[in-house]
């Protein structure tokens, strides 16, 4: 897949170094993937919640962060949107 939106984790990796080391084997691992349905994204993270429209939120640091991206399956891209804690997450407007 290409990630799209890597300055947004990279500023996020930088002020919270404990979800560091995650967020590189994340970064890697979507690079790598090929997803051509939610099916195969669930098979590899299953517990990612799938949304409407192509949101899926991975969960982070034993569910500490929440991370928003975009998938676009028929063109293999994953767009981060966003990155934060619980709270932050409760306030974020998808769609």
């Amino acid at each position: 897949m290409r990630l799209l939106g890597k300055k947004l984790l990279d500023k996020f990796k930088r002020r919270h170094a404990d979800v560091r080391s995650q967020i590189n084997s994340w970064e890697a691992e979507v690079e790598e993937a090929i997803w051509d349905t939610p099916a195969h994204l669930k098979k590899r993270y299953p517990k990612a919640s799938l949304l409407k429209d192509g949101y899926v939120v991975f969960n982070l640091c034993g569910n500490k962060y929440r991370l928003l991206t975009l998938v676009s399956y028929k063109n293999g891209i994953v767009l981060v949107k966003n990155i934060g804690n619980h709270k932050e997450y409760d306030n974020w407007k998808i769609n």
